[in-house]
């Protein structure tokens, strides 16, 4: 069953998804061109927040960790659009070695790894599993839950290559986000394909080049079928040098969160907008929704206290937080049971190939919702992100809220594309 969203009964984001559903052959069109310019990541996955009046990505992973959350019947799309990804980056390749985090004990991420390498063996493809983890120093196996079973090895670095024993893989597919930084053993692979890059990963990628593409990508597409572009993107501002510990950064982070929250209220003034406008502060590198806060007024970043700072202060790997994200926050009001949602979309290359509802049943519809107590709702996207269904004439059906959902996904990942372009090590 699709579950029943809020904003499916008020709203003006009616009157968004009605411009988008009247300008489909427009924008698939519009987004045929740009894939002719930029080449997509092997995949991602992106957070939306759909507020009724704004409909726009708050993050976009590289990494995705969690391909076994999706709809099952998805499964053949995730193949096909593995086949092109595969085609397009090493159509010569038989073998491919994936690379998953070190989390060896998380059931719930391993059970993505076991959904990634069982799509990429339906192309076709040899796959094996290479850890970074020091302690893999043999072949370990790991059996989970649900049956499944998968076999970490340890690497082998052999000059410029890098494989199994017995085992010489034509590409590489990081499942790694690489936050605690490039290990030796990934650098200097020039024989081989490394997907994504190494410079998408925490080590190097910053969420402020991301929303920098993300603010052309948005603008250009706006001004395609004639929309504000505010409605698809949150405003953003960035702080270089901030030390939570020592205080250090405080009027760079009150400035910007003060310029952000005018950008929202004017907006809000605007569009005759009653709710509470609000940022989000985020490092600028790092995931699992770390070192994340909402802020309401200035005051309240000036005011922290030492949990707050120490909160703040450091994220995955243990990683010294000294960059942050300003962000327009967008409050969901999309509900599931009573408990705030917000729909997550997946991608490999540049299709849509589902998503789920991440749910908190103690956030609340301005609040961070990657945080400990959220659970995910893998059903819920019954039906693709991809195709509108031009003849009901309710904007309201699944397949058309669902392909608003898939045009704002695939503008982030568009984003991710131009990112990665401006950030790699020729283009600097």
């Amino acid at each position: 069953m699709v579950p029943h969203l809020t904003t499916a009964l008020t709203g003006p984001l009616l009157e968004l998804e009605r411009r988008f559903l009247a300008a489909s052959p427009q924008i698939e069109h519009w987004l045929r061109g740009q894939w002719q310019e930029h080449t997509p990541p092997f995949y991602s996955s992106c957070d939306l927040r759909n507020s009724g009046f704004k409909l726009a990505p708050v993050d976009t992973n590289l990494f995705p960790g969690g391909f076994n959350n999706l709809n099952p019947a998805f499964l053949p799309l995730c193949v096909q659009a593995a086949m092109s990804a595969i085609e397009k980056f090493c159509p010569e390749a038989r073998s491919l070695l994936l690379i998953p985090e070190n989390h060896t004990r998380n059931q719930f991420y391993l059970r993505n790894v076991a959904q990634i390498a069982a799509i990429l063996k339906q192309t076709g493809l040899n796959v094996r599993l290479g850890s970074l983890n020091p302690e893999i120093t043999q072949p370990t196996p790991i059996d989970l839950p649900n049956g499944q079973h998968l076999l970490l090895e340890p690497l082998v670095r052999t000059g410029h290559r890098l494989g199994l024993d017995g085992f010489d893989p034509c590409a590489i597919l990081l499942n790694n986000d690489l936050s605690a930084g490039i290990p030796d053993i990934l650098q200097g692979l020039n024989e081989q394909v490394v997907l994504p890059p190494v410079h998408a990963g925490w080590a190097v990628r910053r969420k402020s080049n991301h929303f920098a593409a993300y603010d052309q990508v948005a603008n250009d597409f706006a001004k395609a079928i004639g929309i504000d572009p505010w409605r698809i993107n949150p405003a953003f501002s960035v702080c270089r040098s901030v030390n939570f510990h020592e205080r250090q950064g405080e009027e760079c982070l009150a400035a910007n969160v003060s310029a952000v929250l005018d950008i929202v209220k004017e907006k809000y003034r605007e569009y005759d907008i009653e709710e509470t406008p609000y940022v989000v502060v985020k490092a600028d590198a790092g995931t699992y929704g770390m070192g994340i806060m909402t802020v309401r007024n200035v005051d309240e970043v000036i005011a922290l206290n030492r949990k707050q700072r120490n909160k703040m202060s450091v994220v995955k790997e243990g990683l010294e937080v000294s960059e942050v994200l300003i962000q327009e926050g967008v409050h969901s009001f999309e509900t599931l049971n009573d408990a705030v949602a917000e729909p997550v979309i997946y991608m490999v290359d540049r299709y849509v190939v589902g998503g789920f509802y991440r749910v908190h049943t103690g956030r609340g519809k301005d609040e961070n919702l990657n945080a400990p107590g959220m659970h995910f709702e893998p059903l819920a996207f019954e039906t693709g992100c991809n195709m509108p269904d031009y003849g009901c004439n309710d904007p309201d059906a699944a397949p058309n809220r669902f392909y608003a959902y898939g045009v704002v996904g695939r503008l982030a990942c568009l984003a991710a594309a131009i990112e990665l372009e401006r950030t790699a090590p020729e283009a600097v």
